[in-house]
């Protein structure tokens, strides 16, 4: 599309994706708060349904196919082909990372930052998240290159070790194009002015829109150089409430989490649910906002037992073991299951229009049965033609 100067809205952190996986689950990164995840920017879809048949549909045709794919986690259709909106590409992004010792502070200013989604662009950041430094390693570590390794950050020179070795770091970003260059840095000086950050923990880069968006790969690239891709990812994603955010960063980021060493990216960062399309199939909490709480962690077999297999999948247990007992009404974002009563109960009463549409795209469970949601049907007719 950057060759007719536009671009899509919405996005993911990382694009070696393909369109019909993540619009089977959401889309999201930090444009949400305010244009939806990228479900929410779809117009039209093609669809092979679990019957084979092609379907074309939309809002206004075949309208129940096309809100149930979107967010279905590929149950009822493979999507080959959606069109999405587009809007004119920015040229260049000021991108920008603030520290905070003080999670009150931090979750504060990023709600503050999300409800500016109505203003005018000149009055909004375009892109908001965040990330948990539980350790120092974590500075240098992938979505952390940021840092300069000549300008090292030292978490006890910033207050974290009043505050249970933690750390919270603001990741904003300014998109303009070079008619408007001038007037960018008086822009953000309005809105930092606004945010109770650590004074001397800003840092600023500046670079085209297209390597902004590719900014995950660069990392891809070093950690495969390293050897440290191919290997197992135990990842938790998890949609936490706002009202029980400060719960969850003292009983998970101050708690289980402790001050281990992590071998991944903790990001954390709210939305808007009125962006939100509550016709698709995505479940996410009953607030208008909530928080995506995302533990992006690698397991690597380098001798340390923090970072293993086993340790990584434990703390993931408890860590929804503890929003059971606390009652904290999360939802899991790219879900995993292993019995249908545990689906049942993350889609709530939005189970008996799952299952219908599951009868009427797809009656013999033959998509995507590795999500463990529906058992495949095989008939006398399917075992005597194999």
């Amino acid at each position: 599309t950057l060759e007719y100067g536009l671009a899509p809205k919405s996005w993911t952190d990382y694009l070696y994706l393909t369109v019909g996986g993540t619009l089977s689950n959401a889309g999201i990164s930090g444009q949400a708060f305010n244009h939806g995840p990228q479900i929410s920017n779809v117009y039209e879809l093609d669809v092979v349904t679990g019957k084979g048949e092609m379907m074309t549909c939309s809002e206004a045709e075949n309208s129940e196919l096309f809100h149930g794919v979107l967010g279905g986690l590929g149950q009822f259709g493979i999507v080959t082909r959606a069109r999405i909106a587009l809007e004119p590409a920015p040229q260049r992004v000021r991108w920008i990372r603030v520290l905070y010792s003080n999670f009150t502070a931090f979750t504060k200013d990023q709600e503050y930052l999300i409800s500016l989604h109505d203003k005018a662009a000149k009055e909004k950041f375009d892109y908001v998240e965040g990330f948990v430094i539980v350790d120092e390693g974590l500075i240098n570590n992938w979505r952390s290159s940021f840092f300069s390794p000549r300008n090292p950050v030292k978490i006890s020179s910033l207050g974290a070790n009043n505050n249970g070795g933690v750390l919270y770091c603001l990741e904003i970003t300014k998109n303009y194009f070079d008619s408007s260059a001038d007037s960018v840095d008086q822009e953000i000086e309005a809105l930092l002015k606004k945010l109770e950050f650590i004074p001397s923990s800003v840092f600023t880069t500046d670079l085209p829109y297209v390597d902004f968006l590719d900014r995950v790969h660069k990392a891809e690239l070093k950690l495969r150089s390293k050897g440290l891709w191919d290997v197992p990812h135990p990842w938790l994603n998890l949609f936490v409430p706002k009202s029980r955010i400060a719960d969850f960063d003292k009983g998970v980021f101050k708690g289980i989490l402790g001050n281990h060493k992590t071998s991944g990216p903790i990001l954390i960062y709210p939305m808007n649910k009125s962006k939100w399309d509550n016709r698709t199939s995505v479940v996410t909490p009953d607030e208008e906002v909530f928080y995506l709480v995302a533990l992006l962690r690698s397991a690597l077999e380098n001798g340390e037992e923090t970072q293993s297999l086993q340790y990584l999948t434990n703390q993931n247990e408890k860590i929804l073991k503890f929003c059971k007992e606390e009652k904290i009404a999360m939802k899991q974002y790219l879900p995993h299951y292993t019995t249908q009563q545990e689906w049942k109960d993350h889609f709530g009463d939005r189970w008996e229009q799952f299952y219908k549409m599951k009868v009427q795209f797809d009656p013999k469970h033959i998509l995507a049965t590795g999500q463990r949601i529906f058992k495949p049907i095989i008939n006398a007719d399917d075992i005597a033609l194999r």
